[in-house]
């Protein structure tokens, strides 16, 4: 009889913050700038972040560090602090959020008080979605004499459930209700629901009332693009429907993102297994690399079949463009495309 040998268990212990944090702008800021910290703290709140500028000034204050959240594009500003809570820092966040037309704040601190917490509470549920409050508590743990750990607890988030309902409820007050326009957004989200549960590297967003979806790629300025089209790209007619899975390149140096790799499409399409379409389109700002096929997006029948190919095209340009895009070297040249630049897929 094998009498399994059970191994020890350890003791958690938890390490004082300053032992390895001395201080915030010189320890701790640069130490959550690096890539696999901020990738640490976009996977505790459900964002894709992209590093923008440490010590940022902003209106008359400094950001700890500001982002992108690649998904939209918008501002994301991280405020830390190794200690409790205090009203400074939390007038500092008031001021960032006044002075933006849509962010994201996160409050990193050692411990939240009760009342800040509440702040934060509060926050979420008089603003808008184009508004998001987050407050992290950080903590180091470590067992024997392992490698130290860090930890964020979510002690508060925006009530997406809420706003989400909000977000909706404008959407109807400002888009025309088709019958087109209602077939949108029944189709995007039952998209979600698949994706959500099939995917491998895409992260839906949530359904809206138009004919695509866009998914952070993990750099400001790309995106891929779920499209659900009566436009059918191919016979250049409304004749036919289709679905399309995009990479759309749309910042200020987009025809010089294209080219460079434009370079690479051999081994993109072999990597992909199949030749994608490659649109420069020379008479708009933005340029797109896809592949489509054509549907019937009435047929709700066969919305799990358009589904699956969506999610299985998308996953594979994730999987092929992620890393190249994040290594494109454009030095000198800005990436980000003000909001009067952006075009429709």
């Amino acid at each position: 009889m094998n009498i399994a040998v059970k191994l020890p268990l350890g003791r958690l212990e938890k390490v004082d913050l300053r032992s390895y944090w001395e201080k915030e702008a010189i320890d701790f800021t640069p130490w959550l700038a690096e890539a696999e910290n901020i990738q640490l703290l976009g996977d505790t709140i459900g964002l894709d972040l992209e590093i923008e500028a440490q010590e940022k000034e902003v209106g008359p204050f400094r950001a700890d560090i500001l982002c992108k959240d690649t998904a939209n594009d918008q501002w994301v500003l991280i405020e830390n602090q190794l200690e409790r809570t205090d009203h400074i820092h939390l007038g500092q966040l008031l001021t960032y959020a006044a002075g933006l037309n849509a962010v994201t704040i996160v409050w990193i601190a050692a411990r939240f008080t009760d009342e800040h917490r509440a702040t934060l509470d509060w926050l979420n549920e008089i603003t808008n979605e184009d508004f998001n409050f987050f407050g992290l508590e950080i903590e180091l743990w470590r067992i024997g004499t392992s490698a130290i750990a860090p930890k964020f607890n979510m002690v508060s988030k925006p009530n997406n459930w809420s706003k989400t309902i909000t977000g909706a409820a404008k959407s109807l007050q400002t888009v025309e209700q088709t019958e087109a326009k209602k077939l949108q957004y029944e189709y995007w989200t039952v998209f979600r629901e698949y994706a959500l549960e099939n995917a491998q590297f895409i992260k839906p967003t949530k359904p809206l009332y138009q004919h695509w979806m866009n998914i952070a790629l993990g750099r400001s300025g790309f995106i891929l693009v779920a499209i659900a089209s009566t436009w059918n790209s191919e016979t250049q007619n409304y004749n036919s429907n289709e679905t399309r899975a995009e990479l759309n390149i749309q910042n200020k140096a987009s025809k010089a993102c294209f080219s460079l790799l434009k370079q690479q499409q051999s081994e993109i399409e072999r990597e992909f297994g199949e030749a994608l379409i490659w649109d420069s389109q020379p008479d708009r700002k933005s340029c797109r690399i896809y592949i489509r096929t054509s549907v019937k997006l009435g047929d709700r029948d066969d919305w799990k079949n358009q589904h699956q190919w969506l999610v299985e095209k998308l996953d594979k340009l994730h999987s092929v463009f992620a890393k190249r895009v994040q290594q494109l070297d454009l030095s000198g040249l800005s990436l980000i495309s003000s909001s009067s630049d952006t075009e429709e897929p």
